[in-house]
């Protein structure tokens, strides 16, 4: 099975004393949805912004598509994210773009070569892809929905076709009937783009069993356990077993 991100004995410490990661290995299968869970203050967050390259480990390494992260120049790094697309926990859009500009903003920076009329029609392509009435394409984030705000951050992800989606905590905070839309979303983008990579944090366990191909459960800055939902199920793991039935009684 092909790597897509390779976590090696990561230890990452921001004062030098205390370790926020412990020597956390991971090997993320390419192609696949695998969820990242754990009780907050594990490290979920910092482990993707190892991955993202916007930390670098105090030791251990960080190869995403079999490139070393910390072999890049500030500049390479810049044009080697182009290979990630990411919808952050709140859709992260700028206010005074409309939708259409939001999506379009990522391949106006990275693809200077297209045509005008060729960044509008990926961007409405993109945005007919995730579900969104060409309607709303006009109007600014303040004069759509919540979940057509989530639809336009995840249209913007996916501008430069990345080989690789990260999701950051992407249902946090919303309504029960909004995180079903949102995981389904996750879901269908997934299983349209044949071997992207989908890597999702999530506090939601009964959505992470639902969708995800693997999941990886984070505990004190390590992997405690890395498998199929079944696994986790029939785990002994006394911290897993707690875990999962904890999660499943708030789904």
């Amino acid at each position: 099975m092909e790597t897509a991100v390779k976590i090696q004995d990561v230890r990452k410490t921001f004062d030098g004393k205390d370790f926020v990661l412990k020597g956390l290995t991971l090997n993320i299968p390419k192609g696949s949805l695998t969820a990242i869970i754990g009780f907050s203050g594990t490290g979920k967050s910092v482990l993707l912004k190892h991955m993202l390259g916007l930390f670098q480990p105090t030791s251990g390494k960080v190869e995403v598509l079999g490139t070393d992260m910390a072999n890049l120049s500030p500049d390479e790094l810049t044009k080697f994210r182009c290979n990630f697309g990411v919808l952050f926990q709140s859709a992260a859009l700028f206010d005074d773009m409309t939708v259409l500009e939001n999506v379009s903003f990522p391949l106006i920076e990275h693809r200077r070569n297209l045509k005008p009329d060729e960044v509008k029609k990926i961007a409405e392509e993109k945005l007919k892809m995730v579900g969104l009435d060409p309607k709303h394409f006009h109007k600014l984030p303040s004069q759509i929905s919540g979940g057509m705000q989530k639809r336009t951050g995840l249209a913007r992800a996916l501008a430069l076709d990345p080989e690789i989606l990260v999701y950051d905590e992407p249902t946090t905070g919303l309504d029960p009937i909004l995180t079903e839309m949102v995981d389904n979303l996750i879901l269908d983008t997934h299983k349209h783009k044949k071997g992207t990579t989908s890597i999702m944090v999530s506090h939601d366990l009964a959505a992470a069993f639902r969708i995800a191909d693997y999941v990886a459960m984070l505990d004190a800055g390590q992997v405690l356990l890395f498998g199929k939902p079944e696994d986790f199920y029939n785990s002994e793991i006394e911290l897993v077993k707690r875990f999962v039935s904890k999660g499943m009684k708030h789904s």
